[in-house]
């Protein structure tokens, strides 16, 4: 059966992009903002690219921060891209400014300590065992990266009654979040849209694991 996904139209991020690799990979899309379409699709896409503060504000403007709470409270998936993935934890630092984040996961996004900014181009992961995302690549694989920001501590631990979550590291100057999956909330730092072949196979793989 094929499913229906949701990519949020907040206005940020790479839309028709991620509208394409997601049919590709087998779904129905819409892009939208309209709340109800959102909150009742099989999967939600979240975007991003730019600053922090901005996708938040983007994001509030369309009640995308309450969707998402909604969402995940029903356990519906939702998959956070690129800066997509890191509003969804507390709290953004940028030049200086502290911005809340939707805090469904713990923890800051900062700027990396690395050599050269962005971290721009290829680069492969360390995914867990068990992953959905990453089932059956290759553990070199790579995917294309964007970004100066990151999360560089994993702080949510696992509660009674639920699994740990999976978390998948890259690297550039230090460790840092690529991706991550904790229940119906999934998440990658890299753009699959823009990874060609691998970013495809993992888009299938979280697409076919829609309820």
């Amino acid at each position: 059966m094929v499913k229906d996904v949701v990519v949020l139209d907040y206005g940020s991020g790479n839309l028709r992009s991620a509208e394409r690799a997601l049919a590709r990979a087998g779904a129905k899309v819409t892009v939208t903002a309209d709340y109800d379409a959102a909150l009742n699709a099989d999967g939600l896409v979240v975007p991003g690219v730019g600053a922090f503060a901005a996708c938040m504000a983007g994001l509030t403007g369309v009640q995308g921060d309450r969707l998402v709470a909604r969402r995940l409270a029903a356990g519906r998936p939702v998959l956070g891209i690129c800066v997509g993935m890191q509003i969804l934890f507390e709290e953004g630092v940028e030049h200086g400014v502290h911005t809340k984040g939707c805090g469904e996961w713990p923890g800051t996004v900062e700027r990396l300590s690395a050599p050269i900014l962005p971290h721009m181009g290829w680069n492969t992961v360390t995914a867990p065992e068990g992953s959905v995302l990453f089932a059956g690549l290759p553990a070199d694989t790579r995917f294309y990266f964007v970004h100066s920001y990151g999360v560089r501590h994993w702080e949510l631990a696992a509660g009674p009654g639920f699994a740990d979550p999976l978390v998948t590291w890259s690297r550039h100057g230090e460790p840092f979040v690529a991706a991550a999956e904790n229940g119906p909330l999934s998440a990658t730092q890299f753009h699959p849209e823009k990874s060609g072949d691998a970013g495809a196979a993992l888009l299938a793989n979280w697409v076919g694991s829609l309820g």
